[in-house]
Parts: structure tokens; C-alpha cells; sequence
């Protein structure tokens, strides 16, 4: 997953335009993009437009529901189950019990509709309370259904109070800074993609691509977006450039042929098995996105 495109479900020419914008994941949104009296209209906009359309997009289908304490969750999942979405996005994630709670509901809902159990991916977003992000560790081995972690800022600053999340220099402040942080080694605990938050100005494009660099370097696999103009931007982002490729090949390649020891020479630098590790990453994602190995 580079690109995840969030598309409001209760629009039928976005949802059009979301599934042709080459996002490698599009996430059906019931949650903040609807408003609380379309949330039913949006169900079943957003489930019908899924099954009608979700052979003609090489996009896999993820429902962002509403959170588990609003008590709208079922009604959610009642009604997009059905189309056979590959997975549920959970806002508000308090901690991996949360995931398990999710998946328990999935499994009735699979059994219903005769998918296979554990067919339906998890992809919670695990910083926006103050619990949450408090209780980053506990994803790690909570659900094989868990496909990432990702963050978010705009929630946690409200439930914090903070009035701002970045500062004068459009740079995350500390406490937002923790959260990135916390969902990049939670992730990493959890052997499970890191997907960075959304970067809301979709006009600055140049900030926006500032940052997708930043997040590819840290450790991050891919971003989400809220516009499609930000899809190709986070794609060509997160794609390994065949330089990359070649040189992690090569490492990949000098350990196999030395008999996989502890460390190998190429071009008289050392590498370790950090490396052949850190390059096994780089050629799986590389993989992932269609680039030549």
C-alpha cells in the first residue's frame, strides 16, 4: 500500500472519480467526511456503488467506518460486508483490543455472507485519542487480519486541545511528532506497514511532496490522500527507484552467493545483516508497486 485515496461514501461523482484515480487502495469513507443525518443514505450509496464497480478498478476496496464507541459500527458493517470490501479502516483505535473487538464483528459478518473467515483486512488509525497513542505496543500480534497502522492529527489535537498541530513553520509540533513516531515503531513491532496521515493543503503540492520524502525516509510505506492530484505524488514517493532496486539486489544477491554470513563486502563498503534486511524491504515493496527485481 503506497497510495490510500479517502473517498466521502455519500457521493456518487466522487466515488466515480476515486476509483479511476490509481490509488493503490481507495477508502470508502462513512466516518468524518458524512455528515451524521446521511450516514444511512451513505451506506447504502457507498455499497452499492462497490459492488457495481468494484470489478472495473485495480484499487482494493477499504470502508473507513465510524468508531466503536458511536454505536454505528454494525449498522456499518451490516450494510458493506455484503459488497466484499478487503478491508475496514477503525478510527479512534483505543489499543489492539479494539482490532480484536473489530474482528470479532467481522467474523459474524464473513459467516453471513459466506466469505471466507479472516478474508476482511484491519487497518486502524491509532493516534487520535490520548489513549491511543499511549497504547501504540499492544497491536503487535493482536490480529492477523491487522494490514498496517496508520495516524492522525486533527482528532488527537481536539481531544488534547492543542490549537494547532504544526507550527509557524508548518512543522509538527512535539506531541504530534510522538504520535508519527509511536505508529512507526508500532508498526515496525508489529511487522505490519507504517502509513503516514494526510497532509490536508492539498493545493501545496510542493509541501505536500516535501513531506511524502520525509515519510519514505523514516520508514513509512506509503501515505494517505484526501485529493486524487496527491495519488501519482505519493506513488512516485513511495516506489523504490531502480537505483535502489539494483543496489539492494546486489546486496541481496552478495550474501546469498558468500553463503548468508554475518557480513559481506561489495565495492569495499561492509554490510551487515541490518542491510540485508533493510534491502530484502526495499526489493518486497519494490515488488508490491510492479517495479522490475
Amino acid at each position: 500500500m503506497r497510495s490510500l485515496l479517502f473517498v466521502p461514501g455519500d457521493s456518487e461523482r466522487k466515488l466515480e472519480k476515486g476509483f479511476g484515480a490509481g490509488a493503490d487502495v481507495v477508502i470508502v469513507d462513512l466516518e468524518d467526511s458524512v455528515a451524521p443525518q446521511n450516514k444511512a443514505a451513505a451506506r447504502a450509496i457507498a455499497a452499492r456503488f462497490v459492488i457495481e464497480h468494484r470489478t472495473q478498478t485495480s484499487s482494493a476496496i477499504y470502508v473507513r467506518v465510524n468508531d466503536l464507541s458511536t454505536g454505528l459500527t454494525d449498522d456499518d458493517l451490516a450494510a458493506l460486508v455484503p459488497a466484499k470490501p478487503d478491508g475496514i479502516m477503525l478510527p479512534k483505535s483505543n489499543s489492539g483490543q479494539d482490532v480484536q473487538q473489530l474482528s470479532a464483528k467481522l467474523r459474524v459478518r464473513e459467516a453471513e455472507n459466506g466469505l471466507a473467515d479472516g478474508s476482511i483486512k484491519i487497518l486502524p488509525i491509532i493516534t487520535e485519542t490520548p489513549a491511543g497513542v499511549l497504547a501504540a505496543a499492544t497491536y503487535a500480534g493482536a490480529s492477523k487480519r491487522l494490514a498496517g497502522l496508520t495516524w492522525g492529527a486533527e482528532d488527537l489535537s481536539a481531544a488534547i486541545g492543542a490549537r494547532a498541530a504544526r507550527d509557524e513553520h508548518g512543522r509538527y509540533t512535539d506531541v504530534f511528532r510522538h504520535a508519527r513516531l509511536m505508529t512507526i515503531l508500532a508498526a515496525g513491532a508489529a511487522e505490519v506497514a507504517a502509513i503516514d496521515t494526510v497532509f490536508p493543503n492539498f493545493r501545496d503540492m510542493a509541501g505536500f511532496a516535501a513531506e511524502c520524502t520525509e515519510a519514505e525516509r523514516d520508514g513509512f510505506t506509503g501515505k494517505m490522500a484526501i485529493h486524487p492530484d496527491q495519488v501519482p505524488v505519493i506513488n512516485a514517493a513511495f516506489t523504490p527507484s531502480a537505483e535502489a532496486v539494483k543496489h539492494s539486489q546486489a546486496i541481496v544477491d552478495a550474501f546469498a552467493a558468500a553463503g548468508n554470513p554475518g557480513v559481506v563486502g561489495i565495492d569495499g563498503k561492509m554490510f551487515d545483516r541490518p542491510h540485508l534486511r533493510l534491502a530484502e524491504r526495499l526489493l518486497a515493496r519494490a515488488k508490491a508497486a510492479g517495479v522490475s527485481v
